[in-house]
Parts: structure tokens; sequence; C-alpha cells
């Protein structure tokens, strides 16, 4: 089996970059190449993040701007797919719903063709290619708020702020596999868990600030640049970030392996990705874990809703508090993993986060209504949700041979965005017909089993 054998690691030993030896963050840090291409991935997920918050701020100012009762074109829209608007925050909603599809759709289809083409290109230019063109592309937001055409009752410029969603988000979907092939390139193999853990809690962090922060910046933008004559000061913030993140990975000194030209069909390179999780069963076990650890978060995000509804300092609306919550545990999973780690069998670490999460969704069940126990199982579920996470990242980074990774990491944003994405139909639909209890209890079996299938108390050879 390759990679480390975490029951005896390997000896940190002392390098140019690294000449203390050590392990954990700071050692990860001094390589500059993985330091840009960290600095990148900030921007750019923070990029992510307030793009969606833009395009909800944009949707609430200058499209839901009167009451139900007197927008007669959302009224024809809710009437087809059947929805009763009364609210005003039902109109932002129904509008921001097109923006949330146009936004999912390529991440579910186009993953590992994407993953296939950033295998096929030199991957510093794919990323940085990725991140520039998506600067320019939302530099055209604020020509959508022109006065136009109405096409189904609505204005012109949501329909096109749609499209550009679509792109926008395929775009994306080259960055994402180019930017996992990257890491093992720049970080020497004793320090990916370390690298990997410093991802899983900048993308932790970027979620937190990107969603609770991106509105109060986009308005303090807007007045800022109002006060020197300027109107749309928001739109420079995706620009800037977007660009930042492109300007610091044009700069990585990346060495990647010569490709020899190939006339391979498309489709035959992703079968290949499908031949190694067949072939390889580090692998496949790796991206199983991942799969069911997001179908899990994302049951959560509706069963949240209804946590909430039990606590009544919280209610429905603010379910927010508990993601952030868990985001927060999985950031300070992630920090820890990061120091202490490489110490541990790895496999020990998944079936330890699988029983925590199990753990903590059978005490939600049982101690729902009370605020702080719930805040505090909801961190503890976020640790144990980094214990799977990072550990399973490592392994398809270590085990995918160099050439294949691209097909490999774009095969898994497939399967995890499929993973996110069915799990909110099916754990609302359950809740309504069993209740909360009975479905923190089916989630939590699932995690058990998986947990005792690691089998955790064997010695690895």
């Amino acid at each position: 089996m390759s990679g480390l054998n975490l029951n005896n690691p390997e000896p940190a030993l002392p390098t140019g970059k690294n000449p203390e030896g050590n392990r954990g963050l700071q050692a990860v840090l001094k390589l500059d190449g993985f330091r840009r291409l960290w600095i990148g991935q900030i921007f750019s997920q923070l990029a992510d993040k307030f793009y969606i918050v833009l395009m909800v701020y944009l949707i609430a100012q200058y499209w839901v701007t009167t009451s139900p009762q007197t927008n007669d074109a959302l009224a024809e829209v809710a009437a087809v797919i059947r929805m009763d608007l009364q609210t005003r925050a039902q109109m932002i909603t129904l509008l921001a719903t097109g923006i949330y599809v146009a936004n999912t759709l390529p991440a579910m289809i186009l993953g590992t063709v994407a993953g296939v083409w950033a295998d096929r290109w030199p991957k510093r230019r794919v990323m940085v290619a990725s991140n520039g063109m998506r600067a320019l592309l939302v530099i055209f937001a604020p020509f959508c708020l022109l006065p136009g055409p109405h096409f189904l009752g609505l204005s012109w410029g949501y329909w096109t702020l749609l499209v550009m969603t679509f792109f926008e988000s395929v775009l994306t979907q080259f960055f994402a596999p180019a930017e996992q092939a990257t890491i093992p390139l720049l970080v020497p193999q004793k320090h990916l868990l370390a690298a990997n853990s410093l991802y899983q809690a900048t993308s932790m962090g970027a979620t937190i600030v990107g969603f609770a922060l991106g509105d109060p910046i986009l308005r303090l933008l807007n007045q800022v640049f109002l006060k020197i004559g300027i109107s749309g000061g928001e739109f420079i913030l995706l620009p800037f970030c977007y660009g930042i993140a492109a300007i610091s990975i044009s700069t990585i000194k990346l060495k990647e392996s010569a490709r020899s030209a190939g006339k391979e069909k498309l489709w035959d390179e992703v079968g290949e990705g499908l031949q190694i999780l067949r072939k390889k069963t580090t692998i496949r076990n790796a991206m199983l874990h991942l799969v069911l650890l997001y179908s899990l978060l994302a049951a959560l995000y509706v069963l949240a809703i209804s946590l909430a509804s039990f606590i009544p300092e919280l209610g429905p609306t603010r379910f927010g508090t508990l993601l952030a919550i868990s985001a927060i545990g999985m950031a300070a999973g992630a920090l820890v993993i990061a120091q202490v780690g490489h110490s541990f069998d790895r496999r020990k670490l998944s079936a330890t986060g699988l029983g925590t999460i199990t753990f903590s969704l059978i005490l939600l069940g049982q101690l729902k209504g009370l605020l702080s126990s719930t805040l505090l199982l909801c961190g503890v579920l976020g640790v144990g949700a980094a214990l799977v996470a990072i550990p399973a990242q490592t392994t398809l980074q270590e085990d995918t041979p160099e050439a294949q990774r691209g097909k490999v990491f774009g095969l898994q944003n497939n399967l995890i965005n499929i993973s996110l994405s069915l799990p909110l139909v099916l754990a609302g639909a359950m809740v309504s017909r069993y209740g909360l209890t009975p479905v923190l209890w089916l989630l939590a079996m699932l995690a058990l089993v998986s947990a005792f299938l690691e089998l955790p108390w064997r010695q690895r050879c």
C-alpha cells in the first residue's frame, strides 16, 4: 500500500525549505509555492462566496422592490411552479433559486470532463486562466441592471445573470481539479496532511466570512464609492478577489511531468479515472468517505432548520448559526490535524471522525431544544467531519498517479456535488414524514456502520 505509514511516521528531515525538519502549519507555510497557491485559494474561495451574496443582493435591490401582491411578473412565475408568494423574502428566494440551479448544474455534469482537460493542460495556466476569466466575466454584471426587454415576465438582466452564473461555475470546474492536483506537486508527501488541513480550515473560514460578511462588505463599498461620486462600488469586490488569486498563482514555479501528446478520446480518459477507482482500494475508499461525509452534511443543511425551530432563542430563520458553528468546528479540527495528525494512523482518524459524527447526531436528536447543547454538538460534529475529510483527501493525492490526478479530482467534484444535491431533497421529505429524531438516528446509523467498516482495531501492515 502506498502512502505514509502513520503508525511509524518517517522522521522529518531538514531541507533547505524546512531547516528545522518539523511538521505542521509552520513547516508547510515555509514552502513558497504552496504558500502562493494557498493565497490564491483564499481569494478564489472568497470570491465564489461573495458571488452568490452579490447575486442575492442584486435581486433584492433591483428585481424585488415591491410586495408580492403588486408584482404581477413574479406572481406569474410562481404560479407556473405552484409556489405561493406571501412575503418579499419568498420572492427573493424564488429568484435566488434560479441562481443556485445555474451555479450547481455545471458542478454536477462537467466535473469529470473538466478534470480530463486539467490533466491535458498545464495546471498553473488552467488555474490562472480560470480566475482571470471569472474576473473578466463578473465585470459585466453592472450592465445587467440596464433597462431592456422582458422575457417570461422578468427583465433581460436577470436572465443574463443566470447565464453568467452558469459560465462562472463552468470555469470553477476547471480550477478545482487543477488546484487539487497541484498540491502534491508543491508539497512533499510528509507534509500533505498538514497542507490539506490548512486548505480545509481555509475553506471553512471562507464560507463563514463570505456568507456572513459578504452583504455588509458590499453595502460598505457601495457607500464609500458613492461618497466620491461613483455608483456601483460593490461591483469591484469580485474582480479584485479573482484578480488577486490569478496573480498569486501565476507566480508559482511549478514543475510538471512532461505529458505525451496522445490521441485518446475524451470519454476514454474519463473511463481511465473510473478504472483507477475500481483497481485501487485506497482511492475508492477515500472517495466513498468523502461522498458519505458530504451527503451527511447536505442533509444537515436541511435538518438545521428543524433543529433551530426547536430552540426558542433561534427559530427556523436563524438556522445559519448552527451551520456556522459546524464550520468553526471543522476549521478547528483541521488546524489540530495539521499539527498532530501525522502521528496517528489515518484509518483510525477516519473511524474516530465517523464515530464522533455518530455520537453528535444521536445526542442532537435527544437534546433538541437546548441552545448550548446544540451549539456544542454542532461544533463537535464539525471536528468529526474534519477527521474524515482531511485523511481521505490526502490519500487521494498520495495514491493517485500524477498523470491521472485531474481525472480523479474531477470525478470527485462530480460525486460530491451529486451527494450534496440529492440529500437536500430526501432529508426534507423524510423529516416531514417521520420527524427529526428518526432521521438523525438514521444518519447516525450510516456513520456508525462506516466507522466499523474501517476496521480501526486492525494493525496496519
